[in-house]
């Protein structure tokens, strides 16, 4: 993806992951159902953020009948990836060493998690 994908705040987020996992388009009612367990939004709330996303460019609309069908237009591996590099840019001057390191102090991860670190960066450097 060539152009910068805006940051989602956490609401739109919430819905565009329920999109994502859908795999295919939504309704309204659809991620309103998803969502009761978690927000105590009414429908119109959940329109409001559809539309705020339709207006970003994250997803389109669709009339089919009396309902519109939402699907993603930006993809969830897409987002992910300019969150993950803006995020280590932002807090950790492009470090990961850094990172990993203040998540190691701070006993955020523990040393199963190096150990399952050491495997994926053993992994990823024998398919290079």
């Amino acid at each position: 993806m060539d152009r910068k994908i805006k940051r989602l705040p956490d609401s739109e987020l919430e819905i565009m992951m329920i999109i994502w996992a859908a795999g295919g388009p939504v309704t309204s009612a659809f991620v309103s159902e998803k969502l009761k367990d978690k927000k105590n939004w009414k429908i119109t709330s959940v329109l409001t953020f559809l539309a705020r996303l339709v207006e970003k460019g994250f997803i389109t609309s669709r009339r089919e009948g009396k309902i519109n069908l939402y699907s993603p237009v930006i993809r969830e591996e897409d987002y992910l990836k300019s969150e993950s590099k803006s995020f280590l840019e932002k807090l950790y001057g492009n470090s990961l060493t850094t990172f990993v390191a203040s998540l190691y102090k701070s006993n955020t991860i523990r040393d199963e998690d190096l150990a399952e670190l050491r495997r994926f960066i053993d992994e990823a450097s024998k398919e290079d």
